[in-house]
């Protein structure tokens, strides 16, 4: 297929090896992309396809992953190539052969040092997704208004577009309004974030080193990341203690776990519909409860 021999030609430039896929198998994938591993010569290659419209998703995924393999701080798999072949859009991995023991600790510690790694100012360079709904990362020096605008409202806005119901949306225009209340003695730093870091893009190679992969990046407070190792269970108590161990969170995290954890919710239910939208206003509501709004 011509398809197939364009990534093939697109990984031998990239490379400077000529590659032919002697086997290809599919992987499956999760509710956005296809996924492949392409085999040959030795060598194996992890594929994600989309549709041609999705380029830019990809291109931001590997501009992600390079930034977090910047700090050599965790495995982090390094991008091959991306582009168009035909009607459908690509990104070539490498492949890393997952697997092996957990190492919870050591994802803890690894994690605190990538988010050690930081910027001057909220944001990012350019925009990318959360799934694949677009995530805005203008550069902003205030973090209370980065994730009001950037994120919730976003999210809130589409929520509205959507359907929600309008209790949700009261919920979360109160709880725009009174957002400084969560961060009245609290000054997060900008953090390189994985952003989208639930147990489902974690994993450890076969040496037992977590790796780290499907990023939605940005510079942020590093809670937004420990949050949603909790949000659809995550590592664990070992992480969280070694995490904490290498660098202390804030005695106001427990609050704001449920505000960044807000904002993913709120994405499931703008992609998936059904009962996040209730979960979106509970939580909702917690905080405003939470802060007195």
């Amino acid at each position: 297929m011509q398809f197939w021999q364009t990534i093939e030609e697109r990984i031998a430039a990239a490379t400077g090896r000529p590659f032919r896929a002697e086997a290809r198998r599919s992987v499956g994938g999760g509710c956005i992309n296809e996924t492949w591993v392409l085999e040959g010569g030795g060598r194996r290659w992890f594929v994600k396809l989309n549709m041609a419209r999705r380029a830019s998703m990809f291109e931001a995924e590997s501009e992600g992953l390079l930034a977090l393999r910047e700090p050599q701080a965790i495995r982090v798999p390094e991008p091959v190539c991306h582009g168009i072949a035909g009607e459908r859009s690509f990104l070539v991995l490498e492949y890393v052969d997952m697997g092996g023991p957990a190492a919870p600790a050591r994802l803890g510690e690894q994690l605190a040092v990538l988010h050690r790694h930081a910027a001057d100012r909220f944001g990012w360079h350019r925009d990318n997704t959360i799934g694949s709904t677009p995530q805005r990362n203008d550069w902003a020096d205030d973090w209370v208004r980065f994730w009001r605008e950037r994120r919730l409202r976003v999210q809130i806005d589409l929520a509205a577009r959507n359907r929600a119901s309008s209790g949700l949306i009261d919920a979360g225009e109160r709880l725009m309004a009174v957002l400084p209340a969560f961060f009245t003695d609290y000054r997060p730093a900008p953090s390189v974030l994985h952003g989208d870091l639930w147990g489902g893009n974690m994993d450890y190679d076969r040496a037992g080193n977590p790796v780290i992969f499907d990023p939605a990046v940005y510079f942020g407070d590093r809670e937004t990341d420990i949050a949603m190792t909790e949000l659809f269970g995550g590592p664990g108590p070992a992480f969280q203690d070694a995490y904490r161990a290498n660098w202390p969170l804030d005695a106001g995290y427990a609050l704001r776990r449920d505000l960044y954890n807000l904002y993913h919710v709120l994405n499931h239910y703008n992609l998936f519909g059904g009962g996040y939208g209730g979960q979106a206003e509970r939580m909702a509501l917690g905080l405003l409860a939470g802060v007195g709004g």
